[in-house]
């Protein structure tokens, strides 16, 4: 079973900054992400959603693969190219990996205008390792599926490094 955390940042790039620690922790197999999705809420109020997988180019690629085989097949490949990207690409737009969208904007809605909530889909974690890693990013947990113990820890570990001053710049 999968646990979700959506985590609130100042801005976007912060939530962008937690992202990439999170992919370079799944790349030394301490967390297995399913989904990691930033949603931002603009100065207007609208939801964008950032997310990790661009299903539209994914079917789209996969579309034009499928449409030039059948394109060959049928002695006109350049139809089948186009035929197949357009419709890939409309599959894929129409498809919803990890996290669902409307979800997602629902809750994205609660946030201040130019702030930023970082959805992660975890499937598996080394917790501890993990929260070393990014205790020092700061943020507000606004959700999670996690039971309270673990919640309460995530809680107070993002807590701590909000509280801490920012380091000061040393003189030359």
């Amino acid at each position: 079973m999968s646990d979700l955390v959506v985590i609130v940042y100042p801005t976007e790039q912060k939530a962008e900054e937690m992202r990439q620690r999170l992919i370079k922790l799944q790349t030394e197999y301490l967390i297995t992400m399913n989904d990691a999705v930033i949603a931002v809420k603009n100065e207007a109020g609208t939801i964008k959603l950032n997310q990790l997988v661009n299903t539209t180019a994914i079917g789209a690629a996969s579309g034009s693969f499928w449409g030039l085989l059948i394109g060959v097949l049928f002695l006109n490949p350049i139809l089948g190219v186009a035929l197949g990207a357009a419709s890939g690409a409309l599959g894929g737009a129409l498809s919803d990996f990890g996290i669902n969208d409307k979800f997602m904007k629902e809750l994205a809605a609660n946030i201040q205008p130019g702030n930023a909530a970082l959805f992660v889909l975890i499937k598996n974690m080394t917790a501890d390792k993990v929260l070393k890693e990014i205790k020092d990013a700061g943020g507000v947990v606004l959700k999670t599926s996690l039971d309270e113990t673990k919640e309460q820890i995530l809680r107070d570990a993002l807590a701590k490094a909000a509280a801490m001053p920012p380091p000061s710049a040393k003189s030359a």
